[in-house]
């Protein structure tokens, strides 16, 4: 089954089209969480940070306690489904929790891989350094996923965009 990631305003229809088994949500604090309703209580994930990879004031960093949450959260995805995972422009948290989401499920395949295939089905995709710098910590993965996003982003354009297209990531390599 496929990571379908999505910005915050495509929420509903990715539900309404793929159903998934299980909802991410990365959203800054001061932003209402989606409500998927009771089909999904106890299958929604909902992280309050910020899209931040260094510190500010004020700003809410995304924490190894988040990452223990979300890796939690995705070792119990059965992949009956999809699952969908969104933040609020789908181009930085959500794309990083969707390639966390394909290392962890894919833990003999490079990561490199991985990275390659998500730069392919979203050029626009911008994974959030410290998410990505996090789990390659929390996975053991020894600085691969963290060398794989950057490798793979030296030459990509400048993106002027308000949001990402939905799109997904295969689970299985």
């Amino acid at each position: 089954m496929n990571i379908i990631v999505c910005p915050l305003s495509r929420v509903n229809e990715m539900i309404e089209i793929h159903a998934p088994e299980r909802i991410v949500s990365l959203l800054g604090p001061e932003i209402s969480f989606p409500e998927p309703g009771p089909a999904y209580v106890g299958r929604h994930l909902r992280l309050a940070f910020h899209d931040i990879d260094m510190a500010r004031d004020g700003l809410i960093e995304p924490s190894a306690g988040h990452i223990d949450d979300l890796l939690t959260f995705l070792a119990d995805w059965e992949r009956t489904s999809g699952i969908l995972v969104h933040c609020h422009a789908g181009i930085s948290r959500s794309s990083a929790a969707a390639y966390i989401a394909a290392c962890l499920h894919n833990s003999s395949t490079d990561e490199r891989q991985i990275a390659l295939a998500l730069r392919r089905v979203s050029p626009v995709a911008r994974p959030n350094q410290t998410l990505i710098r996090l789990a390659d910590d929390a996975l053991g993965r020894s600085g691969r996923m963290n060398a794989a996003i950057a490798d793979t982003a030296h030459g990509l354009p400048e993106i002027d965009v308000d949001e990402n297209e939905p799109f997904e990531l295969p689970s299985v390599y």
